[in-house]
């Protein structure tokens, strides 16, 4: 390389080569030209050649030095797991196996992957960092990124105060940056505070050294979002095109997410075209994020195509989504609704559960009269200790079994709904009276009437309807003049056909 630099006007050549790739290389001045063999003037000189063998051999090396530097954290990783929760022992190894490793890469490189790997166990990865500052801020000084890194970490944690700390500390040794100051806005996004988010903006446009960019106004357009503030969304991507800036795919993403919060659905549809019909084009998130916004519209049609082209990785990324669909298809008129369901519901873990998601279950079973899948359902919502407080699935419950005629296992689910905590209603002691009625089981209809004294629910119009219809139909004069003396000393009046 020696040689090739002393050769007259090198170091512009060096210049071109350096700003250009080899595909885009121009001929040379005639100066250089003139150097080189005979045939110059018609083969293209190899220095781009040589440039790009030499640069290809920095990066694969750079590759390895990375390569090696994850794998090193990732062993420091698995040990300082292996004793989460034991301050003492954690400590210990980062003395042992920290003080080398964050030295060896001075320029916060590992502490940022460390902080990286423990996205899952974020208060170790603050632990993590709090040593690294303590102990080895004197010899190896704090870079920017690792602020701007723990700043994200301490925002998920929902400690503002220690993201504002951190930021205040970095800012004090002149470390600021607009990647420390997208650190604490994506904190008070994530947080929900829009106000101070929007003032730490402010503040990085009128700092001299530092300018906002697209992942600044990214942030701003995902906490007006998170807000259903659209209009402050959209004006947002105004300011962006104004300034020349050019959106990325998590512009879109964050709007469309926005919309999806907002429910508004067409301009969540029109975004989306946007992006397909453009240069940037959706990628995954955008792929789940549609999932969701159409599950939530309930336009199964469009979640189904959406659906085929993220199916891949929605068990991986998405189990909420799972949940959102299934949600969906339990709204929809889909013939196959159930079958559809149940596919779903085996993408789910089985100790993921969730107690809405239990009840719709039980509500779709019944509504589709698939009894033993349906007090499935309800036992598992009783061994994990799930209450029903809503009506309507306690209406729906009781209407399966008259459907199918089940009074036992009615009598059954009542007992044990009662026991735990289930909304009560007398349409539950109603439909048993009607059913051992029609079953001429007399004395067990009667029965119910103590029931319903037990748990406080007094006899209605509707209960003597019951009991007179009961008695008519089984040819009891004496009860039947009994319950037509109830109803006149309640107010109910004697029937037409009385």
């Amino acid at each position: 390389m020696k040689r090739v630099w002393r050769i007259p006007e090198g170091s512009q050549m060096g210049e071109a080569i350096l700003g250009r790739s080899c595909e885009h290389y121009t001929k040379p001045p005639p100066s250089i030209a003139r150097g080189v063999a005979g045939e110059a003037h018609s083969s293209p000189p190899a220095w781009p050649q040589v440039f790009a063998l030499f640069a290809d051999r920095w990066s694969h090396a750079d590759s390895l030095v990375k390569q090696d530097m994850k794998e090193r954290v990732s062993h420091l990783k698995d040990e300082l797991l292996t004793y989460s929760g034991d301050a003492g022992k954690i400590e210990e190894i980062l003395a042992d196996r920290g003080v080398s490793l964050f030295r060896r890469y001075a320029d916060g490189s590992a502490v940022v992957e460390l902080l990286n790997q423990l996205k899952s166990s974020p208060r170790l990865a603050l632990q993590a960092f709090d040593w690294r500052r303590r102990k080895l801020d004197y010899w190896t000084p704090m870079k920017a990124e690792e602020y701007s890194k723990a700043i994200v970490v301490a925002g998920r944690l929902k400690n503002v105060d220690l993201a504002a700390e951190l930021f205040k500390e970095a800012s004090n040794k002149q470390l600021k940056s607009t990647s420390l100051y997208n650190a604490l806005m994506s904190a008070y996004m994530f947080n929900g505070l829009a106000v101070k988010c929007q003032s730490i903006f402010r503040d990085l446009k009128r700092e001299a050294t530092c300018t906002p960019t697209i992942v600044t106004y990214n942030i701003l357009i995902s906490v007006f979002g998170r807000l259903m503030l659209t209009d402050h969304m959209e004006a947002t991507l105004r300011e962006i095109n104004d300034l020349n800036i050019c959106p990325n795919v998590s512009t879109y993403n964050s709007l469309i997410a926005g919309y999806i919060t907002a429910w508004m659905w067409d301009d969540m549809e029109k975004t989306y075209r946007i992006m397909k019909a453009g240069s940037i084009k959706p990628d995954l998130a955008t792929h789940l994020l549609m999932l969701r916004g159409y599950a939530n519209y309930g336009k199964l049609d469009k979640m189904e195509e959406v659906y085929e082209l993220a199916k891949g990785h929605v068990d991986q990324y998405g189990i909420p989504l799972i949940r959102s669909m299934i949600c969906a298809y339990s709204k929809s008129s889909d013939v196959n609704k159930v079958q559809k369901i149940e596919e779903l519901m085996r993408l789910i873990p089985k100790d993921d559960y969730r107690p809405w998601l239990n009840v719709i279950l039980i509500r779709l079973y019944a509504k589709e009269d698939l009894l033993d899948e349906m007090e499935n359902s309800i036992n598992e919502a009783f061994e994990r200790n799930t209450s029903v407080t809503r009506v309507g699935v306690m209406r729906c419950i009781i209407s399966s079994y008259f459907r199918n005629n089940s009074v036992d296992k009615l009598a059954n689910f009542v007992s044990r709904a009662e026991c735990a905590g289930w909304k009560i209603c007398r349409s539950l002691y109603h439909c048993k009276m009607v059913m051992y009625a029609s079953q001429r089981r007399l004395i067990e209809m009667e029965r119910v009437l103590n029931e319903m004294d037990n748990v406080n629910l007094d006899i209605s119009k509707k209960t003597f309807w019951i009991l007179l219809k009961a008695y008519t139909t089984c040819g009891e004069k004496d009860k039947l003049h009994q319950v037509l003396g109830m109803m006149c000393k309640h107010g109910y009046g004697i029937p037409m056909n009385g």
